[in-house]
């Protein structure tokens, strides 16, 4: 590469940053990494941006159209993982790396997903939970969504699993007490049964006893009952002769 070229993509780098600080927003950074890329002269502005956002917010950086709604933010944060997730628009991209104003505004915007981080992890562990992904996402209309997805920490799962133990063991207890509590009644009902059933039969055998004692059995030898048969005749012939 020629003198002439890098000092040019230089050049090229401080005119665009003497325009972003005009702006009131101090782009030296930028201005850096292109004093950096010893390629500028050779690499687009929009490919040197990009680079760019990569050194300073991470690898997570990509370049895609997103679209909006709830189904599209669900399949982009299922698709990345770890915190350093950026999101672009191609055509937004583009006017960042031609607009240092619009470059200021995005990447304000890109910078507080990062800072708020400290905040976010602290109340997805105050919940019991962890940052499976996160990230920002700057939609080809200009606007831009913040994403987070997570699940349970081990601590929390091996809670709520303890937990869940605890009350299944505490209903078959209950269930084991309440059978016992049935069979403990059943068994009282049949004792009851059967001590009224024994009472009404001594009752019953009591009365037929009485009932026998007031029938009368006599038991003797042929003369007693000939002689009592015989005075039984006189008394009939005697009451006989009265009558007549």
């Amino acid at each position: 590469m020629s003198i002439l070229g890098v000092n040019g993509a230089l050049a090229g780098a401080y005119q665009y940053a003497n325009r972003t600080q005009k702006a009131g927003t101090s782009r030296t950074g930028f201005t850096e990494q292109l004093q950096k890329t010893g390629e500028a002269a050779n690499t687009s502005k929009v490919d040197t941006y990009t680079e760019y956002l990569r050194q300073k917010y991470g690898a997570g950086v990509s370049i895609q159209n997103i679209g909006k709604g709830q189904a599209n933010i669900d399949r982009i944060g299922a698709g990345t993982a770890g915190t350093g997730n950026v999101v672009i628009a191609q055509n937004i991209l583009e006017q960042m790396a031609n607009d240092p104003e619009k470059a200021a505004y995005y990447e304000k915007k890109i910078q507080e997903h990062f800072d708020s981080l400290p905040q976010t992890e602290a109340f997805m562990a105050a919940i019991g939970h962890k940052i499976t992904s996160c990230g920002v996402v700057v939609h080809e209309d200009g606007t831009v969504t913040y994403y987070l997805s997570g699940e349970e920490s081990p601590e929390k799962k091996a809670k709520v699993e303890a937990e869940q133990k605890a009350k299944q063991e505490k209903k078959a207890a209950q269930r084991q007490e309440n059978l016992k509590r049935s069979q403990e009644a059943a068994e009282k009902r049949r004792q009851e049964m059967e001590i009224a059933y024994r009472k009404q039969t001594m009752e019953e055998a009591l009365a037929n006893r009485t009932m026998e004692t007031n029938r009368f059995t006599y038991t003797a030898t042929s003369e007693v009952m000939g002689s009592v048969v015989a005075a039984y005749e006189n008394n009939i012939m005697g009451a006989t002769g009265i009558l007549q």
